[in-house]
């Protein structure tokens, strides 16, 4: 089996080289090995807790978009989708907020960094803080678990969040008693470059340090390389590749033998404005095939809006079934179901009127049997037994069981019956959602008869 791997992409911003190497260059990297199922999604849900520009916002989400594209990253070979575009994650995130402790969401880093900040300014500690903020990891937890994510490869501040999210997931698994979500890991980068900024701290929009990615062209891109701050020496005088920004950025796209040619120049006393001009030379060298691409990509957003929406699909098409289970364990069923099983517990089904097994005997000499409702339509096949008194003995358990207590894992074209985790039977596949629905209602109402007969 693949290990499902999800990322995600706040849309606040305009990508800047710092984004590219440290994140977007490995992730499309990684996505393109055949062991990894990948997963990557803008987070606008999550955007609007850090801003309320909503041009801002509209205007990265297109942009971030046309960025991943553009480096690489392959729809074909992973769901790349919008978080607002998957009604699930909202859904799920108030299960979970309904099973989410206040002591744990009051000890999230982002909460507590700002309650300390109004505390030494002498404010009320939620001054300014809103409910998004606090609820910031029941959102990501729901992110994470609605796609059954096995690793989330996150920055080791991020760490706090993967074990929320495996804390929730854990704690509805305990409390519905069975294996609903898989408990994600975190995957710790620790070798993410980080790439100086103009003034040598990190590069981040934080500190207005950038040197941007694709916008403003490879003028842009120019003008902004020749601004990064460099000491005094004069050309002819050796500088210290090891203590230069210029050096660093240079050392994230260069082989080797281009790294090794660089360190000797500036050892050599290259002077400060020809090093910037060798080092634009070479990032453009690799950026402009991609900014031909976003160009031709941003111009037309009907193409990326197509592809986002086949991403959601992909994406809905694994939250959801894990949600309709959900809905089922959690009490959330048709009124049509809900009075079924209420009906049918009350009134045992007429002798000979009611659901049926039918066993069986494989070409392979191992039997089975099927559960037909009171109309004859099959609605559970049982797995192979090489011995009959065993197929018979799980025939007795399926007939206490009853709608409530049968664990029934609901995929997008049929159903499983699990019995201590263990899948024992399964359903035909139907053509459609509808179709599968209205199968499950049949199903529960059988349960439901059986259970009565017994």
């Amino acid at each position: 089996m693949n290990t499902r791997v999800l990322t995600g992409i706040t849309t606040t911003g305009t990508p800047h080289l710092g984004n590219y190497v440290g994140a977007i260059r490995p992730a499309v990297a990684a996505s393109q090995r055949d062991d990894v199922d990948a997963f990557y999604f803008m987070a606008d849900y999550h955007a609007l807790i850090k801003s309320d520009d909503a041009a801002r916002i509209e205007r990265s989400r297109l942009e971030i978009a046309a960025t991943w594209l553009a480096a690489g990253l392959d729809p074909a070979r992973v769901t790349f989708y919008r978080q607002s575009d998957v009604p699930e994650i909202p859904e799920l995130t108030w299960f979970l907020t309904c099973i989410a402790s206040k002591g744990m969401l009051n000890r999230a880093h982002a909460y507590k960094a700002a309650v300390d900040k109004n505390t030494a300014a002498g404010e009320d500690v939620d001054a300014g803080v809103t409910a998004g903020l606090y609820m910031y990891p029941v959102l990501m937890a729901a992110d994470i678990l609605a796609f059954d994510a096995h690793q989330v490869p996150v920055g080791r501040d991020q760490i706090q969040h993967i074990e929320m999210a495996r804390d929730l997931g854990q704690r509805f698994n305990h409390l519905h008693g069975h294996e609903f979500f898989v408990l994600p890991e975190a995957l710790i980068e620790e070798q993410v470059a980080t790439l100086p900024g103009l003034d040598g701290r990190k590069m981040s929009k934080s500190y207005d340090n950038t040197i941007p990615l694709f916008a403003g062209g490879k003028k842009q891109l120019r003008e902004t390389i020749m601004r990064i701050v460099t000491d005094s020496r004069l050309p002819g005088e050796p500088k210290n590749p090891d203590d230069c920004a210029l050096f660093t950025i240079f050392r994230a796209f260069a082989t080797d033998i281009e790294t090794a040619a660089f360190r000797q120049a500036l050892l050599e006393g290259l002077g400060w404005g020809e090093a910037k001009q060798v080092l634009y030379e070479r990032v453009e060298t690799d950026v402009a095939p991609m900014r031909e691409r976003y160009e031709a990509l941003m111009a037309d957003p009907a193409a990326i809006e197509k592809i986002l929406q086949q991403g959601a699909q992909k994406a809905r098409a694994v939250a959801t079934p894990k949600l309709a289970s959900l809905r089922e364990v959690l009490g959330l069923r048709t009124m049509h179901t809900a009075a079924m099983s209420t009906a049918s517990s009350k009134a045992p089904a007429k002798q000979g009127k009611g659901a049926r097994f039918a066993s069986f005997r494989d070409a392979d000499g191992s039997f089975r049997f099927r559960l037909f409702s009171a109309e004859g339509e099959e609605l559970l096949l049982s797995k192979s037994f090489a011995d009959p008194k065993a197929a018979g003995a799980l025939q007795k358990q399926i007939k206490t069981l009853g709608a409530t207590a049968a664990v029934l894992q609901v995929q997008s074209q049929g159903m499983t019956l699990e019995l201590e985790g263990e899948a024992v039977a399964t359903t035909p596949d139907y053509r459609d959602e509808q179709a599968r629905n209205e199968a499950l209602q049949t199903l529960r109402d059988a349960l439901d008869q059986l259970a009565a007969q017994d």
